[in-house]
């Protein structure tokens, strides 16, 4: 039996919401992470990532300093050896002489699925229904695109007065099709509550699974317009943005406003979230690829 999206969750949508159709799919300019910067040689390879963790493959050594766990003991005997001729005196009782500054910690990697988290402006101020049909289309061709990759996605919608989770991480992407499908367009702008909820659910992911490193990918035109505080709407929105980046998540920003009625909202918001900021048209444009393909091979942020 096809398994329910909606069976374990609260993401019952509020009535008087409007359907609206999924816009064309087309095959979006990849939007590479800093897990990517090994190339893949083919579709579905999964990007090689250094661990901390005692798991993995171990490809090299280096110095253990402060931090002597993991120990790789052949680089550690390859340290220790030219030195055993002026450890004399410690070689009468001992066969082989080791010391502190001679131990070598592994470098592991593993390959790792990476996290794609959509967070979906559905509220009437991104202008017309058509808007939102054509958010659909390039929010379906990204997880697509995700799920040849192997990467696990997520998807939270915001509107009226609250944020939806409305698939949890997850690798089936006819889960999240089915989902994509059901969203209804209308009603306020809670921003902040969508920024929120993003934030909650990247930090549960992190700690289950800490050698991923997640994108979120944003589609708004940046116009929050309800507050889960005593704050400001786009003050409180702008707040939440600076604490996801104050946990260097990488995002990025589709603005999703037409270009005639755009007042650079979704522009701020990406400047508070340290992301780039892109146009829905240029999912198509070869200028995304370059662009984002860049941000993502830069150094992570510190």
């Amino acid at each position: 039996m096809p398994q329910d999206v909606f069976a374990n969750t609260n993401a019952n949508w509020w009535e008087g919401g409007q359907k609206v159709k999924t816009g064309e799919t087309f095959q979006p300019r990849r939007l590479n992470t800093p897990l990517d910067k090994l190339t893949r040689k083919q579709a579905g390879r999964r990007p090689l990532t250094k661990t901390e963790r005692k798991h993995g493959r171990y490809i090299k050594a280096r110095p253990a300093g402060e931090h002597p766990t993991d120990i790789a003991f052949d680089a550690t005997f390859r340290a220790a050896a030219p030195y055993q001729k002026r450890r004399s005196e410690k070689r009468k009782k001992l066969a082989f002489a080791i010391e502190k500054g001679d131990l070598q910690r592994k470098v592991r990697v593993k390959r790792v699925a990476n996290l794609v988290l959509f967070l979906v402006d559905a509220s009437w101020s991104m202008a017309v229904a058509e808007r939102m049909n054509a958010t659909k289309g390039a929010i379906l061709s990204l997880l697509t695109d995700a799920y040849q990759r192997r990467d696990r996605v997520g998807l939270i919608v915001f509107q009226k007065d609250r944020a939806t989770l409305v698939l949890s991480p997850t690798n089936s992407v006819q889960l999240a099709q089915r989902a994509l499908m059901d969203i209804p367009v209308g009603g306020k702008t809670p921003l902040s509550a969508g920024l929120f909820m993003a934030h909650d659910v990247l930090t549960h992911e992190k700690h289950v699974h800490p050698d991923v490193e997640p994108l979120l990918i944003v589609l708004t035109d940046g116009a929050g317009n309800v507050s889960i505080g005593t704050l400001p709407p786009q003050e409180e929105s702008y707040k939440f943005a600076e604490l996801i980046a104050g946990e260097k998540t990488r995002a990025v920003v589709i603005n999703m406003e037409h270009a005639a009625f755009d007042q650079g909202l979704a522009q701020q918001l990406a400047n508070h979230l340290k992301a780039p900021c892109y146009a829905l048209s240029e999912l198509k444009a070869e200028s995304l690829y370059h662009a984002v393909k860049q941000e993502m091979a830069a150094p992570a942020k510190k």
